[in-house]
């Protein structure tokens, strides 16, 4: 069996004598040519460990290993792993053929193996009618493109990007995200990627680590953590708008069970033991829609109708919670009305109320 393309080994950042823990005993496993995102708010741990990855910081402790051996104790510069900032880092009194040198020239290669693979470089990127241009007359967009330029032009084994995008306008942005996945796809590099949106974790990682205070809470191919996060931050941080979270009880009332938060009852379609203890149920706003029967699951009165072009985001309350869905644009809706709301029940999940993990649980002659 192979051995990951990197890995870190219970990898730990402490600050201010350890009172301060940056990143927490994380392990994470990256494949040859997988790209992976570190998904999470600002102050989360991402960035401290993409700097320990590429050698500006020191661990505290734990390893990280390329190819199965350590690096840690290897100088950055000789790591073989690139970095692209989000702030460009380009030379603006050069122009974009010089910036693009400008890595292999400090390494003393050759003028014209140096020639050759900037063009390369500069093809890949769509750069060369770029190449003699001085950087200050570009867009962001094409100085971002330099930038990944000048780390792609050393030839690293393991890209790294921290917020590569965040600078750039919306329609920028799009245009940077189709490149780098035609990038993936032609020169197959490993990836990480470090950000805190959510839309470009989902759309450019195959999977996603999301962390908070410093952990990988979990780590899994964008379909599955999307629709079966394992702990509730996870379900509250990914999706827009994010997972609806109820912390209640089950309670079994003249043969059904239902699942209970104060006045808020969600029937749960059958009859049998219930589970003790509290659970958080996680509702996806997409699994919820109005209901057009006569005896829906859930009573209402809604909140709020926020038109998204091609949906609509609703809040509806029952009793005294509040619940989010996503509904199409023909649903004719007004705040101040009551409605009926339907439920896909496969698409439920639950936490332990003490954990905040998942649990695989059997409620109502169904397995969640």
């Amino acid at each position: 069996m192979s051995r990951p393309k990197l890995e870190l080994v219970k990898l730990r950042k402490e600050y201010s004598d350890g009172t301060v823990i940056a990143v927490d005993d994380i392990d994470l496993a990256i494949e040859a040519g997988e790209t992976v995102a570190l998904l999470g708010s600002s102050g989360c741990g991402k960035s401290t460990t993409l700097n320990m990855i590429v050698g500006l910081e020191n661990p505290t402790g734990g390893d990280i290993q390329i190819d199965g051996a350590t690096v840690v104790t290897t100088p950055a510069g000789k790591r073989n792993v690139g970095l692209v900032f989000q702030d460009y880092a380009v030379f603006t009194h050069m122009t974009v053929r010089k910036n693009l040198a400008f890595g292999l020239e400090i390494r003393g290669k050759y003028v014209l193996e140096t020639n050759r693979a900037v063009e390369e470089v500069a093809e890949l990127l769509n750069l060369s009618d770029k190449l003699d241009v001085s950087v200050k007359e570009l867009g962001g967009s094409e100085l971002q493109r330099v930038a990944i330029g000048r780390t792609l032009v050393t030839k690293p084994e393991i890209l790294l990007l921290d917020e590569p995008l965040s600078n750039l306008e919306a329609e920028a942005r799009l245009a940077m995200r189709r490149e780098l996945r035609r990038l993936q796809s032609e020169i197959g590099l490993t990836i990480i990627y470090v950000t805190h949106d959510q839309v470009e974790a989902l759309s450019l990682a195959d999977r996603i680590a999301v962390m908070n205070c410093g952990r990988i809470l979990q780590v899994e191919d964008t379909s599955t953590i999307f629709d079966k996060p394992d702990h509730t931050f996870v379900a509250g941080f990914l999706g827009s708008p994010p997972m609806n979270l109820l912390r209640g009880k089950f309670a079994a009332e003249s043969g059904e069970v239902s699942f209970q938060k104060d006045s808020f009852t969600l029937p749960m379609g059958g009859s049998g033991a219930t589970p003790a203890g509290f659970y958080t149920v996680g509702i996806r706003p997409e699994a919820l829609s109005v209901s057009s029967a006569d005896t829906p699951a859930i009573i209402g009165r809604i909140n709020n109708v926020e038109p998204r072009g091609p949906e609509t985001v609703v809040t509806v309350s029952v009793g005294y919670e509040t619940l989010t869905l996503v509904a199409p644009p023909t649903d004719v809706l007004h705040t101040g009305d009551p409605v009926g709301l339907d439920i896909d029940y496969e698409s439920l999940v639950f936490f332990g109320g003490d954990s905040n993990r998942r649990e695989e649980l059997a409620v109502a002659g169904r397995i969640f």
